[in-house]
């Protein structure tokens, strides 16, 4: 089996889960285990539609990659990407010393609604009036409700520019997030822990 040797940046990918974020599905390329190693340089790719959003969740995830890490903002700013820039643009990124990159791309925002059942307590029915009377002053009955959940749906894909192919890929659900910059903090903790489960990363 091939191994691809890459550095502890994919080893801050490795800390305590969050509760509200959870693997919907992965795939990891059975050909290939990541070996903490010699990656130095990684391209780090919030694909996010408001601008500000995008840069605030790409420095997070640098901050956490510890000097690896290259936000693309910073690298590349061409808008209009066609399918040759592209090309052109994973050529430059090899040719300047990038060894693949992480890519997180917000696929679905949607919202579930949810009935929460009313709790309640009656008096006894039997006993004579008086105790029925005396106790079913004592009842309550607490109605029901609705509550709306807000629930992300995010894909995170790992590619390798040597092998020049994804080697990992998944998609994460995340439930009422309170910060776009901590949900995907989240996701990053989420997808080490499964990458380590599954013996992808070494």
């Amino acid at each position: 089996m091939k191994k691809v040797i890459l550095p502890v940046v994919f080893a801050v990918l490795i800390t305590a889960c969050g509760p509200s974020t959870v693997i919907e599905k992965s795939w990891r390329d059975p050909n290939t285990t990541i070996v903490s190693g010699s990656w130095n340089k990684v391209l780090v790719v919030g694909l996010l539609k408001d601008e500000t959003t995008r840069r605030v969740v790409e420095d997070q995830l640098v901050k956490r990659m510890k000097g690896k890490g290259v936000a693309s903002y910073n690298y590349y700013v061409e808008k209009d990407v066609t399918e040759a820039k592209a090309s052109g643009f994973k050529d430059k990124l090899i040719t300047e010393g990038f060894d693949g990159a992480v890519v997180m791309r917000l696929v679905n925002v949607e919202k579930e609604t949810s009935y929460v059942p009313g709790a309640s307590s009656f008096p006894p029915y039997y006993g004579g009036f008086g105790p029925y009377y005396y106790n079913s002053w004592n009842s309550y009955y607490s109605p029901g409700y609705y509550t709306t959940d807000k629930i992300y749906n995010v894909e995170t894909n790992i590619y390798s520019f040597k092998q020049d192919k994804l080697v990992w890929s998944g998609i994460t659900q995340t439930t009422n997030p309170s910060k776009t910059e901590k949900m995907f903090n989240e996701i990053a903790d989420v997808i080490g822990a499964k990458m380590r489960s599954e013996g992808f990363l070494k």
